[in-house]
């Protein structure tokens, strides 16, 4: 049994966890602990609190005592404002307070990306404009070429939460263009492992969502490959061999 350990701000988007270890149907078991959200706001000042080393720390002792083999800070917004660097620095800390490869959901979606072979990709955020460019420059700061940016303007991870199958859809429609090889969906409190097959289908390229990725990113750090077709491109694609 391979225990993946993610640490989830608050109560949004989480069922997705339990969906996609049904999905994923192997003996991986998909440990999550809920972190203080603090005040609920995509502002700067706001998800850099959330993200703090102190809020992460309390956490860990709750991975630990579930036996987590890895850590993945389940947050894409309470990372990449810290840019590059300082997200860098964010899971060095956890991987030194639990013993174990850590890891968040930004770097998540680039290591996603290079796993599938893209470059140039489109963001649909849900976040208000100038947190959507925060993250465009965390992925320029990867490496990949950002060639559109869509922002819904939400403000509150709650509402993030209410979205369905349509508005999902929506976002990714919207944000998408010829130039993008992939479609980026930020933000875990978006529900988006029931979609996936759906997104992709429509698009015809590979969607990388949030918690799609976040659970990757767990599996990658494991060393574990685990083929799960519904779980979209990332989930079905043979390693790249690097050069």
């Amino acid at each position: 049994m391979t225990a993946l350990g993610f640490l989830y701000p608050g109560h949004s988007g989480e069922d997705d966890y339990p969906r996609i270890e049904q999905l994923l149907g192997s003996d991986i078991r998909l440990d999550v602990v809920h972190t203080d959200i603090g005040e609920d706001a995509h502002r700067v000042d706001a998800l850099r609190e959330m993200g703090s080393a102190e809020r992460l720390a309390e956490g860990m002792e709750g991975l630990r005592l579930a036996g987590a083999d890895t850590v993945v800070w389940a947050c894409t917004s309470g990372s990449f404002v810290y840019g590059w660097e300082g997200a860098q620095e964010q899971v060095r800390n956890l991987a030194r307070l639990g013993g174990m490869p850590a890891s968040s959901t930004s770097f998540a979606f680039v290591h996603a990306a290079r796993e599938l072979g893209v470059r140039r990709v489109a963001v649909g955020a849900t976040y208000p404009e100038d947190v959507a460019a925060l993250f465009a420059d965390f992925l320029r700061a990867g490496g990949l070429e950002v060639v559109a940016t869509r922002s819904s303007g939400i403000v509150t991870a709650a509402e993030v939460g209410t979205w369905g199958e349509e508005e999902v859809l929506t976002l990714a429609r919207s944000a998408d263009g010829p130039d993008a090889e992939a479609v980026l969906l930020p933000d875990t409190a978006l529900h988006t492992a029931a979609h996936l097959s759906l997104l992709e289908k429509s698009l015809s390229k590979p969607v990388l969502t949030a918690n799609q990725v976040s659970v990757w990113e767990g599996l990658r750090l494991a060393d574990r490959r685990v083929n799960a077709p519904t779980l979209g491109a990332l989930f079905t694609r043979e390693p790249l061999v690097q050069a």
